[in-house]
């Protein structure tokens, strides 16, 4: 059996000090805690500091978000390689907002999961409705 993956995304949230505080409570709360893994993914500015924060713990470190090509002139853009040097084990890949604010689309989404398997990455991807599918209740028509 699969065992369940807890995972907070920061998002666009934080500053250094609030890092170190959020970290420090949830290394704290998973001592002991058996059959869950938990996993942060902060902001790629705090990627650095939150893994000295967590190392020896039991909390995985990932990513929000990757680059669908392995290099290049790609200003701004984070690779998969990057994110694994930078010791992530997991990369968040279609998300919703990403979706709808940045218009990735399934294709680009595929691409993305692929470049974080062969960058020894672990893609959680991200499947769902809009809110407007939600309101309209077609969420199971959208992800069946």
């Amino acid at each position: 059996m699969r065992t369940p993956l807890v995972a907070g995304n920061w998002k666009m949230n934080g500053s250094g000090d609030s890092v170190a505080e959020l970290l420090a409570g949830i290394t704290d709360g998973v001592n002991g805690l058996e059959g869950v893994e938990v996993l942060v993914c902060p902001p790629f500015l705090y990627i650095p500091q939150a893994r000295e924060a967590i190392a020896g713990s039991a909390v995985a470190l990932g990513a929000q978000n990757l680059y669908a090509e392995a290099g290049g002139a790609y200003t701004g853009e984070i690779s998969g390689s990057m994110l694994r040097d930078a010791g992530c084990s997991y990369v968040i890949v279609g998300h919703s907002e990403r979706r709808a604010l940045m218009g990735e689309t399934d294709g680009g989404v595929a691409h993305k999961f692929m470049m974080a398997q062969e960058n020894g990455l672990t893609p959680i991807l991200c499947v769902g409705e809009t809110l407007e599918e939600r309101q309209n209740d077609s969420t199971l028509t959208v992800i069946g």
